[in-house]
């Protein structure tokens, strides 16, 4: 299946997107597979500009992560609820025990 084969969800957010089958149908930077929580846990929460983001990001336009800062901060619980479910020790709490 490919993306266009999938169903695309607009948020009222430019830039962002959700796919279902696209990591997870979370919240994404179009055109990308980078979620708004990966912006949020390894750079925002880190104390990075956005700046700094776009030094090691460079193929991706300003707009689009600023516009998932904005997503983040009026969708807040979702993105932390997310950002929760993919941490280490949620795994280690849920799915360690599978692999012992």
């Amino acid at each position: 299946m490919t993306t266009r084969d999938r169903r695309t969800q607009k948020t009222d957010y430019p830039h962002i997107v959700r796919i279902e089958g696209v990591c997870g149908g979370e919240a994404i930077i179009e055109g990308t597979r980078i979620a708004v929580w990966h912006i949020v846990e390894y750079y925002y929460k880190v104390g990075m500009s956005v700046e700094e983001f776009l030094a090691e990001w460079n193929y991706l336009k300003p707009a689009a992560v600023f516009s998932a800062l904005a997503y983040y901060h009026d969708h807040r619980e979702e993105i932390d609820r997310v950002r929760q479910e993919n941490s280490y020790e949620y795994w280690l709490e849920h799915y360690a025990h599978a692999t012992a």
